[in-house]
């Protein structure tokens, strides 16, 4: 990944960025934030390498083999394609396989990499992805055709309480990664359909600090609960990366987080 003769517009347009950054009074916060910024641009650089050598099929994990040629709509293309995306759910999503579900509903799907791979592991099942962004259902749309899965994922725009009653009706499994609005989607007062499935929710304190307790304590009657962690998987790095520094190795698995993002993994009694 040898710097061209001539720097691209990526280049120009990082440096001035990270030029005017800088020129603010110096403090932790802006070398931070130049930090994060620069790493960012490092791991497009790192995708758009796995592009060039025609590295656009998910190298390990649950979903290794999907076809994944398009964008992340947020956070690391490259961890998805490195089959090291959210490693610490792995086994989850194994067990959500093996009980072989009749419908799988992905609330916040982004370019779709549950909602496809799932797709593929589980040909019997229904499968919505659900997200308010056209983006994010314009590159899911373009996962689906690319895996062959148009018949089984229906995707569309926002999930309300009323439509969990379709968890009733089938062996259901809900995901949800919506950016802190889980605790208002996530009501089982409002959404007892909740109750007939199980539930795998990313929650996110920075939005409000006591989600994980408050989602605990709400469930508690119904589900078992695991709280999940995170965890970094290096063992589907390509051999080719053997010649990059540890940092880019490191960016290459980095999922952008900015703080934890717990998640819990919540099975009906």
């Amino acid at each position: 990944m040898r710097a061209p003769s001539q720097p691209s517009q990526m280049t120009v347009a990082v440096t001035k960025a990270v030029r005017a950054m800088l020129a603010a009074e110096p403090s932790p916060e802006n070398l931070h934030k130049s930090f994060r910024y620069l790493a960012k641009w490092r791991a497009e650089v790192i995708a758009r390498t796995f592009e060039a050598r025609g590295q656009t099929v998910v190298m390990g994990g649950p979903f290794k083999g999907m076809a994944y040629g398009v964008r992340a709509s947020e956070g690391s293309r490259t961890a998805r394609l490195l089959g090291a995306y959210e490693a610490s759910l792995h086994p989850v999503i194994e067990s959500i396989i093996a009980k072989a579900p009749e419908l799988v509903v992905d609330i916040g799907s982004a370019e779709g990499y549950y909602a496809v791979g799932l797709a593929r592991r589980l040909p019997g099942a229904r499968v919505l992805a659900r997200d308010q962004s056209p983006q994010a259902q314009a590159l899911c749309a373009a996962l689906v055709g690319a895996n062959g899965v148009a018949g089984q994922v229906e995707i569309g725009g926002l999930f309300g309480h009323e439509d969990f009653d379709l968890c009733t009706r089938a062996r259901s499994v809900v995901i949800c990664d919506i950016e802190g609005a889980e605790l208002a989607l996530l009501d089982p007062e409002l959404a007892p359909g909740l109750a007939h499935a199980d539930i795998l929710v990313e929650c996110h304190p920075g939005f409000a600090a006591d989600v994980v307790a408050v989602l605990t304590a709400c469930f508690s009657p119904t589900h078992k609960i695991t709280k999940i962690g995170r965890k970094l998987e290096d063992t589907s790095l390509p051999e080719w990366m053997e010649n990059l520094s540890d940092l880019d190795r490191l960016i290459a698995l980095w999922e952008w987080r900015q703080g934890p993002t717990p998640w819990l993994w919540m099975e009906r009694k």
